[in-house]
């Protein structure tokens, strides 16, 4: 081996692969996420609604200008996409921090931060192109609606929740 080199279980090359799979998890997630936006906006109009399992599931298009549950969405444009570009960017900033402190071994939380980043830069893409949100599934018990979401918001709630059961579990 010359000066300079990596063997195969080098910790070089093991931080490379960590990297590699956080940038391919996350790089999924937004690809998925803008590909079903795509697609759903080429097929239904503006708050076009195709119920997909009646009384419970919709493909519904709506544009959310706010936040979760609509939070901030009366406020002005530039305010609102000020305030969501800064706070997601603080966001991604501190996964980032985060998964670069991950120890190895951790594979559940690495996938877990990653499906986070993914998502959170979904809907950044999302803000950054129409200053709103595309959001399109509905679920819903007769009248009453969960608000509606995306893949992206899916990807947050689910690394999410793996974050927390783990951190519950004691296994972060």
């Amino acid at each position: 081996m010359r000066p300079g080199e990596q063997t195969i279980n080098s910790p070089g090359s093991q931080l490379k692969g960590k990297y590699t799979r956080f940038i391919l998890v996350v790089c999924i997630t937004l690809l998925v996420d803008q590909a079903t936006k795509e697609i759903l906006m080429h097929g239904l109009s503006l708050r076009e609604n195709l119920e997909i399992v009646p009384g419970f599931f919709s493909l519904t298009h709506i544009r959310n200008t706010g936040g979760a549950f609509g939070f901030l969405a009366g406020e002005a444009t530039r305010i609102r996409t000020f305030f969501f570009l800064a706070v997601s960017g603080l966001a991604l900033g501190i996964i980032v921090y985060l998964y670069t402190k991950l120890p190895p071994g951790k594979p559940w939380v690495a996938g877990a931060l990653a499906m986070i980043f993914g998502g959170a830069l979904g809907n950044i893409v999302d803000r950054l192109r129409f200053g709103e949100v595309v959001d399109f599934l509905d679920f819903h018990v007769g009248a009453v609606h969960w608000p509606a979401f995306n893949v992206a918001d899916s990807a947050i709630s689910v690394g999410a929740g793996i974050v927390f059961f783990l951190a519950l579990s004691r296994k972060i």
